[in-house]
């Protein structure tokens, strides 16, 4: 996905979060100034909005707040919000930012626990996951303990960042990526279509937030030594897919182990096994 598709896809997403948000809030027909410091909190402890300005997210609320009142129809309102939102991760998201509002207040009025179920049936949220989101919030917690990324996401995020390194795919790496994601048994339980999906997802992460930050969320998703050491395995193995990893791939693999905490002497055995 080209860059400037990137971006608009993350504005798109960006402007529906705020969007949702601003439906719980209003639910009721009064908007409390406690709603409102929740609505910034949540946003700004968000790594989606990350390095949106102050002004930026300004504008974006008033732009979402001027869309919601010229809406005349609820579900259009909603499949606009499906329609920006296609990824079942954000749509959690996208709840748990509605339900954080809506609770601001300590008790949710009728009205906002009525709209709140309606954008779970829109968003195809399950009742367990409701359940987990509201009793994250319910206790104050972050709302990145129930969207955790899937192991399967990370993984596969190793891999593209490899394959990335030196700014092209060459045909070996993208067939060892392929037959990573079809024949290793962490893939097992992943459809084709979601294995794409984390794919495309990674890509489009890379293009948006930069490598820094995604090294950070591999750090703090991939949290055992087991994991990690995994990780660098399938990183490894793509790097060396073509025979011997170029430079800009090795310093990626440096960058890996540093970041993953693992010692030299295991990094020279995974690369030996990977045919280093």
């Amino acid at each position: 996905m080209p860059r400037e598709q990137a971006l608009t896809a993350r504005k798109q997403r960006n402007a529906a979060l705020i969007e949702t948000m601003l439906l719980a809030a209003i639910a009721d027909g009064s908007v409390s100034q406690r709603e409102i410091q929740t609505l910034l909190r949540r946003v700004i402890e968000r790594p989606e909005f990350e390095g949106t300005s102050a002004q930026e997210l300004n504008a974006l609320v008033e732009t979402s707040a001027q869309r919601l009142s010229e809406a005349t129809d609820l579900q259009e309102v909603l499949a606009s919000l499906r329609s920006r939102l296609p990824d079942h991760k954000n749509r959690m998201l996208a709840f748990g930012l509605a339900a954080a509002v809506a609770f601001a207040d300590q008790r949710a009025t009728k009205l906002e626990l009525g709209l709140l179920k309606t954008i779970q049936a829109a968003l195809g949220i399950s009742e367990d996951e409701v359940a987990q989101i509201i009793d994250i919030i319910e206790k104050g917690g972050s709302l990145s303990e129930a969207l955790g990324e899937p192991l399967e996401r990370l993984y596969a995020e190793v891999m593209v960042l490899v394959s990335a390194a030196d700014g092209q795919l060459k045909e070996a790496e993208a067939r060892a990526l392929v037959e990573s994601l079809a024949a290793d048994p962490v893939f097992q339980e992943v459809s084709p279509e979601r294995a794409q999906g984390f794919v495309g997802e990674a890509v489009a992460a890379l293009a948006t937030e930069g490598l820094p930050r995604r090294l950070q969320v591999l750090a703090h998703g991939l949290t055992t030594h087991k994991q990690r050491v995994k990780a660098y395995r399938l990183a490894t193995k793509i790097a060396h897919a073509s025979g011997k990893a170029s430079p800009a791939e090795q310093r990626l693999l440096e960058l890996l182990q540093a970041t993953f905490g693992l010692a030299d002497d295991e990094v020279a055995r995974l690369d030996k096994g990977s045919g280093a």
